[in-house]
């Protein structure tokens, strides 16, 4: 045991060491540079920190022992295969410092370009390029500006400031403009703003910005950004970042050399075809930061086609490799191509699906793979409106359509402002030249991202799609101005607080608010669309996928329904039956005043009047209801909120009495209705006479709201359909309580029913925490269990949940207390570990017991698979998010099988 003890912890791997699967240990970006370098594809030698080194920095705020022997090591054998070494005057080997995290965080984290440089290897680097001091000297600030910014916190508008001000005086806007002498200069106003921020002078020592480099990446897993973005993407904390150190090679050495991204399929819409940018003379940097606009791709062809028939044979490799859409970055250094980086490609919804479907066509995955590589978030975005366009709606600009959407609002300039009208509820537009880490904030505040610069592959349409954000990107034809809040199109102005829409698929920018109209997807689900025969290849992909996940899934999943038209509209989206009908809901409107009769009775003869008098207006709702789910499934929840809630607010009533009463009015009905308000005031409602305990207080409540369930049913089946009414007692915290009003139930069932052959389930929701710990003795009163998890989190937490959610839930989320709401997804740990005691004790007790969730949980992704996990028979939601539960479990039904079987 000594012994291997003693063995030192490798934290540092050659490229060819490595392979896809090491993401945990290696990061994506490291993983994928070495899967391709053993694939013997143009891979630049280097090697990779390890995530496990950054997790012993960031415990102990130092390397961990060992590593910089093994980082010293590792760099000798690259500058042997390189034949140069780091930062040598007159031969120098330069190398890139990375991020790469296990998942892909694009623009989080730091990278530091051009490592090795200094005031004497500029010269060498020159020599080394064939005199080209242009490229030297560009190639040197660069570094001093990204080796500022990034390791030593210097504002980076101080260098933009600069690099704008060489420009002015050289009377241009492009920077390869600027010669080698501007760029001379730029270096040394570089160094100047380097040292009056950090007090020192730029590090001319190669090995020490190697390793400030590194740390500076370690230290990024830890910045601002990337904390926000793991938040809102659900990324792990504690995973850490690798740090692929990689010798450069270089695009910026003139118009034969060059940069730029490709996708195997377009990540917009899933269409096969090339796609992706390029920028000639350039560094990678410039291409995700859309600083210069880039050129299509198929444009390479014309440039350097040997480089592009080169490219085109190792995008299809790759992708039948990794058997997915690809994301690619590569370099081009004069003729040379070299391959940077590969990963599977962010995409947007509709290209997730589309793209499943087609590799299924191509016999690289099977359906159950197809059905893994989409999720119920994504076709939640699919069913979003789109734009509805006519003549009278005209483009005042046209840019890239980055991620797909129809997004209208105010528009906003700057992050900060974006997240503020955000907060006051307002929707709007972040308009910028283009978008950086730094605007992470406002983008996800924002309902789009417009920019003027940029391509498909620039950070705006990156990030953009990953969160399924709708943007446009460069929209050249917009001159944006940031400190004048406004953006200028065609002569027009466009002032801050203005409104614009944006297409996020046709790239088209209008003036003014859009109407929308129902995606295609929604028009699939409501019949209005055949996936047989329509062109549409995304509805074909969402009809065959959704098939294949309804066969799959072992979960039902209902609707929460309480009208005739939402119960059909549940139906075409595909629900198997209703998993909550409120009877609350059905006493609003005109039918007010009779449970106002019902709570001012003064006798039992008056209370049995307002009783009668609302028996038949129930039973009407159930006779809708139960023909249009004709043979499925229906449970009523007797009422559930305390009545007060169906009266006038107890300080407006009383105003309103005080006020007549001034005038001398006949008030006698307004006193008996106040006396009434304030009987029946609680100081904590939701923890008062409700649910079953309104039930057993006001006699024969519950009992016309059994007999109306079981009327309806019987005349349903008279009439020649089938009713399968299960009333579900709410609110339950002891047995007795269910077995009181079971028994009442029973009776009145008995009588109703007759020889009809209608069957009347007895069962309860188990929302109090009570319950959850008592199921084996309320089972023996209950045929089922629906887990009403709004309370059930409102209880087991300790949270109102109509106070706590705008009070302070903004605060825990950002200090990470919580990844999500508790009232988003189940809280697996605590309220999912009573529902679990439940479903346990409650098969226990009667093995037969049927279990479901009627919580807007049950349209949840994540809570699904919960569900799924836990061994419930059915799911229910709000009709638009049945076709998400179903989704997710058939999703969850062949992850289950899949590690079954592993």
């Amino acid at each position: 045991m000594a012994a291997h003890d003693s063995v030192e912890q490798k934290y540092v791997y050659d490229f060819a060491e490595g392979n896809k699967d090491l993401k945990d240990l290696l990061g994506g970006k490291g993983a994928n540079l070495a899967e391709m370098t053993n694939l013997g594809l143009p891979v630049p030698p280097g090697f990779t920190i390890t995530t496990e080194a950054c997790k012993a920095y960031l415990t102990t705020g130092r390397e961990p022992d060992g590593l910089a022997a093994q980082i010293e090591a590792h760099l000798e054998s690259l500058e042997r295969e390189m034949g140069r070494r780091l930062g040598d005057p007159d031969d120098p080997l330069l190398v890139s410092v990375r991020s790469g995290a296990k998942f892909s965080m694009p623009g989080m984290m730091e990278t530091v370009l051009n490592v090795g440089l200094n005031d004497r290897s500029v010269i060498g680097l020159s020599n080394q390029a064939g005199g080209n001091d242009r490229f030297a000297w560009d190639s040197y600030r660069r570094l001093i500006q990204m080796f500022g910014k990034t390791v030593c916190e210097v504002p980076g508008e101080e260098f933009e400031h600069a690099l704008d001000e060489i420009k002015s005086a050289k009377g241009t806007h492009n920077d390869l403009d600027l010669d080698a002498d501007d760029l001379r200069g730029l270096v040394d106003a570089y160094k100047k703003i380097f040292a009056k921020h950090t007090g020192r002078e730029f590090p001319q020592e190669p090995r020490e910005q190697l390793d400030l480099a590194i740390r500076a990446v370690f230290d990024s897993w830890n910045a601002e950004r990337a904390i926000l973005y793991r938040r809102q993407e659900r990324i792990p904390a504690d995973l850490g970042t690798a740090v692929n150190v990689v010798a450069m090679v270089f695009g910026n050495l003139g118009p034969d050399s060059g940069t730029g991204v490709a996708f195997t399929r377009d990540p917009g819409s899933g269409a096969q075809g090339i796609y992706g940018d390029y920028l000639a003379n350039a560094q990678g940097e410039d291409v995700v930061a859309g600083i210069r606009n880039t050129v299509p791709l198929q444009e390479l062809e014309q440039l350097d086609k040997t480089s592009y028939d080169e490219l085109l044979g190792i995008m299809a490799r790759l992708e039948e490799h990794y058997k997915d859409l690809c994301d690619i970055e590569f370099t081009i250094e004069r003729g040379k191509l070299w391959m940077l980086q590969t990963r599977v490609g962010k995409r947007t919804a509709a290209a997730a699906f589309v793209i499943a479907g087609q590799l299924v066509d191509e016999g690289l995955i099977d359906l159950d793979e197809a059905l893994h590589r989409v999720n119920g978030a994504q076709l939640a975005q699919l069913m979003f409106p789109r734009f509805q366009l006519d003549h009278e709606f005209e483009a005042v600009a046209k840019g890239i359509g980055a991620s797909p959407g129809a997004a209208s609002g105010k528009v906003v300039f700057t992050s900060a402002r974006a997240v503020e009208l955000a907060a006051e509820g307002e929707s709007v537009i972040l308009v910028r030249r283009e978008t950086n880490p730094d605007d992470l904030n406002g983008m996800i505040a924002a309902k789009g991202i417009l920019t003027s610069r940029g391509g498909k592959t620039s950070h705006a349409a990156v990030v953009a799609r990953g969160m399924g954000k709708t943007c446009v990107s460069g929209a050249d034809e917009l001159d944006v101005n940031v400190p004048a809040k406004k953006f200028t199109v065609g002569g027009r102005v466009v002032n801050e607080g203005d409104i614009v829409s944006i297409d996020g698929t046709t790239g088209k920018v209008y003036l003014g608010e859009v109407p929308v109209m129902p995606s295609e997807v929604v028009q699939y689900f409501e019949g209005e669309l055949d996936p047989e025969t329509t062109d549409d290849a995304l509805v074909r992909s969402v009809h065959r996928i959704m098939t294949h996940a309804d066969a799959a899934r072992r979960l039902r999943v209902r609707t929460n329904a309480d009208t005739g038209a939402d119960a059909a509209r549940a139906r075409r989206f595909g629900a198997e039956g209703i998993g909550l009908c409120r009877t609350e809901h059905m006493f609003l409107g005109d039918r007010r005043e009779l449970v106002e009769r019902l709570i001012l009775a003064s006798g039992e003869r008056e209370r049995e009047d307002a009783l009668a008098a609302l028996l038949p207006l129930q039973r009407a709702d159930f006779v809708e209801i139960f023909r249009e789910m004709d043979g499925l499934p229906v449970t009523v929840r007797l009422i559930d909120p305390p009545l007060h809630e169906f009266l006038p607010p107890l300080e407006q009533l009383a105003v309103n009495v005080a006020v007549a009463q001034e005038r001398g009015e006949d008030v006698a009905k307004e006193e008996a209705l106040l006396a009434a308000v304030r009987r029946m005031h609680e100081e904590n409602p939701m923890l008062g006479l409700r649910g079953v305990r309104l039930g057993l207080v006001i006699p024969g409540l519950f009992a016309m709201q059994v007999r109306a369930i079981a009327e309806a049913a019987v005349a349903v089946v008279r009439d020649g359909g089938t009713a399968c009414p299960e009333i579900m007692v709410p609110l339950v915290g002891a047995v007795q309580e269910l077995e009181t009003v079971r028994a009442e139930a029973e009776r009145i069932i008995a009588e109703v029913v007759g020889d009809s052959g209608v069957e009347v389930l007895i069962g309860t929701m188990i929302e109090v925490p009570r319950a959850a710990l008592t199921a084996g003795q309320i089972a023996e009163a209950a045929e089922f269990f629906s887990f009403g998890t709004n309370d059930l989190t409102q209880m087991g937490w300790g949270f109102s949940r109509d106070d706590v959610e705008g009070a302070f839930f903004w605060r825990y989320l950002e200090l990470g207390i919580f990844g999500i709401s508790p009232f988003e997804s189940i809280d697996t740990d605590g309220v999912g570990r009573l529902i679990r005691i439940a479903a346990e004790e409650g098969r226990a007790a009667r093995p037969g017991l049927k279990l479901g969730v009627c919580g807007e949980h049950g349209g949840d992704p994540d809570s699904v698979h919960f569900f799924h996990e836990v061994g419930l028979d059915y799911v229910s939601c709000s009709p638009f998010r049945v076709p998400v539960a179903r989704l997710e479990a058939g999703r969850a039904a062949i992850t289950t099988a899949g590690s079954d079987s592993r």
